[in-house]
């Protein structure tokens, strides 16, 4: 997302030197500006910089493992991921399915120009999760995470996914709920900044709670009894994996640092504070990092 400098400068003007309804009426032009830039990108609010596919990569490295054994895949299925990313999830799927195929869809040209191709049973294509380029009927398996919550219409693109998939065909879905954070030590302005960053993707059009919200959309979209679960991270010191996962969510604060501050929702300054916050937490022996993703699986009937 860039909001340009004047506009920038007109919302700061409405903060300090305005009142009343000018403020409300200035902040209303720039959510909406904000609103119309991330849409193109379907409110993806972390951007396609080298420094959030850094991040991406390390994400992947914490995580895969874990959803890549809860999707299940049979040699010889048709394949689907939406939003591909960097396609890392898509070539480990292609590798264990090699007498099936594996499509991944991603909306950002910039995502796929850097995923790993070559293998002959796997493609990526830039599309639009809310409208799929596909038949009805034609994918054993699709698959997701970390997409819902960016999408304008959430629930169209599930309805999407229940009609590409053939009748018995699964379909799974890992998506954040970010307030299950926690902390050890206590991190009070990390905190508060990450509930900013709620309001945030709300405002852009997106739900960084969604991943309660599965359950629900699954059956709406058609799926008469899918399955709800839980995949918990748990990093400490001792694991030799909490500063990783720390530098992953300071990746996410500083991702959002340009939005959070053009919206008024967190400043630099505060910023600035939450990422001190959680270098320290990276330092301490005794410190440790909850969190936990929503799973969902179902099938079509």
């Amino acid at each position: 997302m860039h909001i340009s400098p004047s506009e920038r400068w007109i919302f700061k003007a409405a903060r300090y030197h305005c009142c009343g309804e000018a403020v409300t009426f200035v902040f209303s032009i720039a959510v909406q500006t904000a609103k119309n830039a991330m849409s193109k990108n379907h409110a993806y609010i972390h951007g396609v910089q080298p420094e959030e596919q850094d991040r991406l990569r390390l994400l992947n490295k914490l995580t895969n493992q874990s959803f890549i054994d809860f999707v299940q895949i049979h040699d010889g299925d048709r394949v689907l991921e939406l939003g591909s990313g960097l396609g890392i999830v898509a070539n480990a799927m292609a590798a264990a399915n090699r007498s099936g195929h594996v499509t991944g869809v991603e909306y950002a040209a910039e995502q796929i120009a850097g995923c790993e191709q070559g293998k002959p049973n796997l493609e990526f294509i830039q599309g639009d999760a809310h409208h799929l380029p596909f038949a009805e009927n034609s994918f054993d398996v699709v698959y997701g995470r970390y997409v819902l919550e960016h999408l304008q219409d959430p629930q169209g693109a599930l309805r999407e996914v229940y009609r590409v998939l053939k009748p018995g065909g699964r379909a799974y879905f890992q998506e954040n709920t970010i307030s299950t954070m926690r902390i050890f030590p206590a991190c009070p302005i990390f905190d508060r900044v990450w509930a900013m960053f709620v309001q945030l993707q709300d405002q852009l059009g997106g739900d960084a709670e969604i991943g309660v919200k599965l359950y629900q959309y699954m059956k709406r979209a058609g799926f008469a009894s899918p399955v709800p679960s839980f995949a918990e991270e748990l990093h400490y010191p001792e694991k030799g994996t909490h500063q990783y996962w720390l530098d992953n969510i300071i990746g996410n604060v500083e991702s959002g640092r340009e939005q959070l501050a053009a919206l008024g929702l967190a400043s630099s300054a505060e910023i600035d504070a939450a990422v001190r916050e959680l270098e320290a937490a990276k330092a301490d022996p005794e410190a440790s990092v909850y969190f936990c993703w929503n799973r969902i699986a179902g099938v079509k009937s």
